[in-house]
């Protein structure tokens, strides 16, 4: 296992919070999280917006920095609109997409002045029967016009996907000019630039169809490597790539084109930590088998993810320092009884002892905001240095 690069602010906050509290913490670097949306900011196309996914990450103040650097938010529930109104965001500013999204909610998206895209024809209607009017965007399943790829959550393309409508459904809708964008999700964590850009371009051959259209919303999926830390996501290349896309396609339509993102766990993933602390060793047939005083409710990625969730770990002594890499196959394990609380298999550890510290990396994203009162384990307390 590769070590985990750890900014000395952050050790010094962790081994600072268990001078006095033996409480699991999540800890996130300010200046990591301010970073990355500046890379997503200096994307070179001019006429974009960054929408962040709110489902990552829901604290107030990760949203208050985000929006600080210029980072709008794209929400999929009536709570999170709420929340983000209430972490200062405008309507002008919020994008809100769901899947059988009823009239409460389009009347609450309409109220709070956001934009929406639509996941079907019945909304389509709905929202027409509510809106007096109002453009909208249309949630798109491309099918097979690309090869879909399972990804982490499944497949968000092809006659396997729930989401979107097909091809079909969109042509009904050609002419309208009440249709003002185009939403696509690729997948997640996907490392490969050519493929968002196939999928992308095979969008872009639909904005003929639709003479009012303003913006081609294509979504997120922007990879994390949680193996091999070394390789990051091509952000720059990436960056380049769209918008020379981008530019092409509006010299051929000879009008413009927004161009809106949604990076969501890129954007906070590796900035965050989950910290516990070590209550007890076993040796088991050559593993160590470390338990610590937190739960997988507290640190769910990895109980929604079983098969193919991966955090790196980095261990600190009883002095605050970081211990090197060992070889000694280890599992993390929580202090319930349930047989899935576990919050690392099969990974490569030194030798570990009680009152070490256990670090997770890359918990910034779907971790804290996922937390579940499963087990009864208390909320984690949420820094940012």
């Amino acid at each position: 296992m590769q070590k985990l690069h750890i900014s000395e602010s952050v050790i010094n906050a962790v081994n600072e919070h268990f001078v006095t509290s033996q409480a699991p913490i999540y800890v996130y670097d300010t200046l990591k999280i301010r970073s990355n949306c500046r890379s997503f900011m200096k994307i070179p196309y001019h006429t974009k917006a960054i929408h962040f996914a709110t489902m990552a990450n829901i604290n107030p103040t990760f949203l208050r920095i985000i929006r600080d650097e210029g980072i709008q938010v794209f929400v999929n529930s009536i709570p999170h609109m709420q929340q983000v109104l209430e972490a200062g965001y405008t309507g002008s500013e919020i994008i809100f997409t769901a899947s059988a999204m009823n009239e409460e909610a389009m009347k609450a998206v309409l109220e709070c002045g956001a934009s929406v895209n639509l996941d079907s024809l019945k909304q389509i209607a709905d929202w027409e029967k509510v809106s007096g009017g109002r453009g909208f965007g249309i949630r798109c399943n491309i099918g097979n016009l690309v090869k879909p790829r399972k990804t982490r959550a499944g497949y968000f393309l092809g006659k396997t996907s729930r989401l979107g409508l097909s091809i079909q459904e969109m042509k009904s809708l050609k002419g309208n000019p009440r249709v003002k964008g185009l939403h696509l999700y690729v997948g997640t964590d996907i490392m490969e630039i050519d493929y968002f850009l196939e999928c992308y371009r095979k969008l872009g051959e639909f904005i003929k169809w639709y003479p009012e259209l303003e913006y081609l919303d294509v979504g997120g999926g922007f990879g994390i490597e949680d193996i091999n830390l070394s390789e990051e996501f091509d952000l720059k290349t990436y960056g380049q790539k769209v918008s020379s896309y981008m530019e092409e396609l509006c010299s051929v339509l000879n009008r413009p084109v927004n161009l809106i993102l949604e990076p969501g766990r890129i954007l906070g993933g590796k900035a965050g930590y989950f910290a516990c602390s070590v209550v007890d060793v076993k040796l088991r047939q050559k593993k160590q088998l470390i338990g610590v005083n937190a739960s997988v409710s507290q640190f769910p990625r990895p109980l929604f993810y079983p098969d193919t969730a991966v955090h790196p770990v980095a261990v600190l002594d009883s002095n605050g320092g970081q211990k090197d890499v060992g070889e000694i196959k280890s599992l993390i394990h929580g202090c319930s009884t349930y047989s899935r609380d576990l919050l690392a298999k099969n990974i490569d550890l030194g030798r570990v002892e009680g009152k070490d510290i256990i670090v997770f990396g890359h918990a910034g994203s779907y971790c804290a905001s996922s937390y579940t009162e499963f087990l009864g384990f208390r909320k984690p307390e949420e820094l940012f240095v």
